[in-house]
C-alpha cells in the first residue's frame, strides 16, 4: 500500500451518524466531519465548506473512531488458525520454536503485511505490533517494511530472537537485543510517524532477577513505551510480576501488562494506582486452556478499564468487532453465573464500555489517546464508516449497540488514517490482494518445507 497516496488537502464527511466516543460530544444522529489535511477540523449537524474541498456522501452509516487492537503477534498471520484446538504448551513449542526460528526476514514481512490489511480492512487503524521474532536485524527491518507498506498506524513492539530453544524465555540471562537502539536511529526518527517504536519485553515470568529491570531502563533509556506478557498460565502465578514491578518501583504509567488473568486483586489496583495499562486478547484467552480466567470484573472493580487485542490468529479471529463481542457476552454470562461474589464492588458493563476499549483505551494503552481513539476535532482523522443500511444491522436502534453485538468486517465501508482513504467502497486500496494471497501461500508452504527439513 502507498503511503503517498495523493488526498485532498479538506475532505467533509456528509450525514453520518457520528459514536465520537468523546463525552463532550456523544452520539450525533446525524452530522457532517470535517478532515483538515490528517486532523479532525470539526463535527456539526451542518458544515458548509468551499468548492474544492471533496464532499464524501455517508448517508446512512455510522462513523467511529478506528479500532486500536494493543497487542498482535502480527508475524503469524500466514499460520492463521492451526492451533485453537491443541493444547498451547503445543503452540509454545511449535510456533515459538520450530516455526518461529524458520522464518527468514520475508515471511516476517508478508505476515506482518497479511495481518495489518486484514486488520485495516476490518476497521483496525492502529495496530501494537507485538514482534517477538527478531532472529536477526533483517528480521526486525522486514518486519517494519511489512507494516509501512500496509499503510497502517503501527508501534512496533520490538521482542527477543526465536532460535529454538528457551535461552530467551526460560529464566533468560539474556538482556534484550541491543539492535533496538540501531532500528530506532535508522527507522524511527520522528516520534510522531505513522508507524512508531516499543518494547516488546519479557518481563520478571521470563528473564532471571536484574534482566528484566535491565531491559526496561532500556526503553525508558531510549524514550518508548513497554508491553509484557504477565499472569497468565499457572506457572507464571507465582511469580507476581506486576508486584514484582510495583516492588522496585518501577511500575508507571508507560507500561502495558498483556493479559493478567492471574494477576492478584493486590496487582489490578496497583496497576490502576500506577496509571498503567492492561491488554486483554478476548478470542484468545478463551480459546487457551489453562491460561486463567478473563478477570474483567475484577480489573473493573479496581478501577482498570482494558484495551483489546487480536492476540495471534494462529488461534483465534484478529478483529476488533469478535474481540468486543465476545467480551459483552462472557461477562454477562460470567456475572450472570454467581462469579460477582468474587468482587467487593459488582461493575456494571455497558456496550459503550466494551466500544471504549476497542478505541480510547487502545489509544491510552499505546500512548497516544490525545492523538486517536476518538473523534474529537484536533485528533487524528482515523475514522472507520460501517453501513447501517446492511440487512444484519438495518433498523438501528443503537448505533453504539449495532456496533458491538452485530457489525462485521462485510460492513466496514471505508476506513480513513489521518484523513487517508486506506479503504473505500469496501475495497482496500493500494492493495494487490490477489498477490498478497500468492505471497501469504507461498511464504507458509517455505517456513513448514524448512521445518520439515531441519
Amino acid at each position: 500500500m502507498d503511503p503517498s497516496h495523493a488526498r485532498p488537502r479538506r475532505t467533509l464527511l456528509r450525514g453520518a451518524t457520528v459514536v465520537s466516543v468523546d463525552p463532550a460530544i456523544g452520539n450525533v444522529d446525524r452530522a457532517d466531519i470535517l478532515i483538515s489535511d490528517d486532523l479532525i477540523a470539526g463535527i456539526d449537524a451542518r458544515i458548509d465548506v468551499e468548492p474544492g474541498v471533496e464532499v464524501v456522501d455517508v448517508d446512512g452509516m455510522i462513523a467511529l473512531p478506528g479500532f486500536v487492537d494493543t497487542h498482535r503477534h502480527t508475524w503469524q498471520s500466514v499460520m492463521r488458525h492451526g492451533y485453537a484446538e491443541l493444547d498451547p504448551l503445543q503452540y509454545f513449542d511449535e510456533m515459538l520454536r520450530g516455526i518461529g526460528a524458520a522464518y527468514e526476514p520475508e515471511d516476517v514481512r508478508v505476515g506482518n503485511l497479511l495481518g495489518a490489511v486484514s486488520a485495516l480492512s476490518a476497521g483496525t487503524t492502529t495496530l501494537f505490533d507485538w514482534s517477538h521474532i527478531q532472529n536477526s536485524p533483517e528480521h526486525s527491518d522486514a518486519a517494519v517494511a511489512g507494516l509501512r507498506e500496509s499503510g497502517i498506524r503501527a508501534v512496533f513492539g520490538h521482542g527477543w530472537p526465536l532460535q529454538g530453544d528457551g535461552r530467551w524465555t526460560e529464566n533468560s540471562t539474556l538482556t534484550h537485543p541491543a539492535d533496538i537502539e540501531r532500528l530506532q536511529k535508522e527507522h524511527f526518527a520522528d516520534p510522531g510517524g505513522l508507524v512508531t517504536l516499543a518494547m516488546a519485553a519479557r518481563g520478571p515470568e521470563m528473564t532471571a532477577p536484574g534482566v528484566w529491570q535491565a531491559d526496561l531502563a532500556l526503553a525508558r533509556d531510549l524514550g518508548i513505551r513497554t508491553s509484557v506478557h504477565a499472569g497468565a498460565y499457572a506457572h507464571n502465578e507465582p511469580v507476581h510480576a506486576v508486584a514484582q514491578y510495583d516492588n522496585a518501583g518501577l511500575l508507571a504509567d508507560d507500561l502495558t501488562f498483556v493479559h493478567c488473568c492471574r494477576s492478584s486483586d493486590a496487582e489490578l489496583a496497583m496497576i490502576a494506582d500506577a496509571g498503567a495499562t492492561v491488554s486483554i486478547g478476548v478470542h484468545c484467552e478463551l480459546n487457551s486452556q489453562g491460561i486463567g480466567d478473563i478477570p474483567l470484573d475484577r480489573m473493573l472493580a479496581a478501577g482498570v478499564r482494558p484495551s483489546l487485542s487480536g492476540d495471534t490468529e494462529t488461534k483465534c479471529s484478529g478483529d476488533m468487532f469478535t474481540q468486543m463481542r465476545m467480551l459483552f457476552g462472557y461477562h454477562r454470562s460470567w456475572m450472570g453465573g454467581g462469579h460477582s461474589s468474587v468482587t467487593a464492588d459488582r461493575a456494571q458493563l455497558f456496550l459503550h464500555d466494551v466500544l471504549a476499549f476497542a478505541t480510547i483505551e487502545g489509544a491510552r494503552a499505546v500512548g497516544q489517546g490525545d492523538r486517536i481513539g476518538s473523534l474529537t476535532p484536533g485528533k487524528q482523522a482515523d475514522i472507520i464508516l460501517v453501513r447501517a443500511t446492511d440487512l444484519n444491522l438495518v433498523p438501528v436502534l443503537d448505533p453504539v449497540a449495532s456496533v458491538v453485538l452485530a457489525a462485521h468486517e462485510g460492513n466496514v465501508e471505508s476506513v480513513l488514517i489521518g484523513g487517508r482513504f486506506v479503504k473505500r467502497g469496501g475495497v482496500v486500496l493500494g492493495c494487490d490482494p490477489s498477490a498478497l494471497v500468492s505471497a501469504a501461500e507461498a511464504s507458509q508452504r517455505r517456513i513448514l518445507g524448512r521445518r520439515a527439513g531441519r
